[in-house]
């Protein structure tokens, strides 16, 4: 009988090792870029970190923020971050650029971007045609913001040079620019956008914070802000990859089920300043717009893709794999672990 007890120790201690070798990190120490990071866009990122679900996973996570997505992405090409917390339309305009980068998480399904203007500008606008000469303000040059306006132009047959694309970033820098006219336009995101529609500082004209703006825009389903990174580092640290996964979906679930209150409470503080109320405003605007799982349809890339391919050359003359621009195997993986 003893010999029996001591083999079932010696079983469950060698399924134990080898699980545990199974899962161990290739790589525990990662760096995240991101352009924007307060923007809502990005918020699971933040609720991940906040609530330490990337600690809980083994993972020691460096977030570093940049003005724009295309900075980060520039990060991530340089060498200097491992993964992007960035828009999916890159993974589609790199590809084209003979760079393979792939999805493996999604934050959010609505790009809740929004393109507002001065009021005697507004005054005026009946459709994307009337931006042609104006200097319209986005996070950086190259980011979605900066992709979102080109869309919306070529929608009437404008190209992208028809405006004047100026960096102004994602927070309180952007605010002052639009306020002092120094732009005539901004595309960007929540809290910037709602600081200045409370402040009567520019007119809404195109929102993609609703399911109907997402419609007349990108025509449906859309995958949007996700963390993406370099095929081979997927590829050579497939654990470390499953461990970040794990930590987002889990803050995606946490999101579907928590209260703005709670959500305001994770946030750090200067992420909303002196005006909680402006900031649950600005969140009760994007909190439909969250992934509710993390992967991506077929659908959602095709849209995304079609978007690209209505202003971008380079995506136009290329041959683009859409397989190849998202994993949804540790996102479905993840949401088996946290139901």
């Amino acid at each position: 009988m003893r010999k029996y007890v001591f083999l079932l120790i010696l079983l469950a201690v060698g399924l134990s090792l080898s699980a545990q070798a199974e899962t161990k990190l290739e790589k525990s120490r990662i760096t995240i870029a991101v352009g924007g990071k307060p923007l809502f866009y990005y918020l699971p990122l933040t609720i991940a970190e906040r609530l330490g679900y990337f600690k809980d996973e083994g993972l020691s996570v460096e977030i570093v923020d940049f003005p724009g997505g295309a900075k980060a992405l520039q990060a991530l090409l340089g060498g200097s971050a491992d993964l992007v917390s960035g828009a999916f339309e890159h993974t589609i305009s790199m590809q084209a650029k003979g760079q393979m980068i792939k999805a493996v998480v999604v934050q959010a399904r609505y790009n809740s971007i929004v393109l507002g203007l001065r009021k005697d500008v507004a005054a005026r606008y009946k459709s994307p045609k009337d931006l042609k000469g104006l200097k319209i303000g986005v996070t950086a040059p190259g980011s979605s913001t900066n992709m979102f306006v080109s869309a919306l132009l070529a929608k009437d047959g404008l190209k992208p040079d028809a405006v004047a694309i100026i960096g102004v970033g994602a927070t309180s820098g952007a605010v002052a620019i639009m306020r002092k006219g120094e732009i005539d336009g901004i595309a960007n995101l929540d809290p910037v956008i709602s600081h200045l529609e409370v402040g009567g500082d520019m007119v809404t004209v195109v929102d993609t914070r609703t399911e109907q703006g997402m419609k007349e825009v990108y025509g449906g389903e859309y995958a949007a802000s996700s963390v993406y990174a370099m095929h081979d580092f997927i590829a050579k640290n497939p654990n470390t990859t499953q461990a970040l996964v794990n930590a987002m979906v889990r803050a995606l679930h946490w999101l579907q089920k928590a209260t703005p209150e709670q959500i305001v409470q994770t946030v750090p503080p200067e992420y909303y300043g002196n005006d909680k109320g402006l900031y649950k405003v600005a969140l009760m605007k994007n909190l439909n717009g969250y992934s509710v799982d993390g992967t991506v349809s077929a659908q959602a890339a095709q849209n995304v893709f079609k978007l690209l391919n209505s202003f971008e050359p380079t995506v136009q003359k290329a041959r683009i794999d859409l397989s190849r621009t998202y994993d949804n195997s540790f996102a479905l993986k993840a949401g088996q672990k946290y139901r």
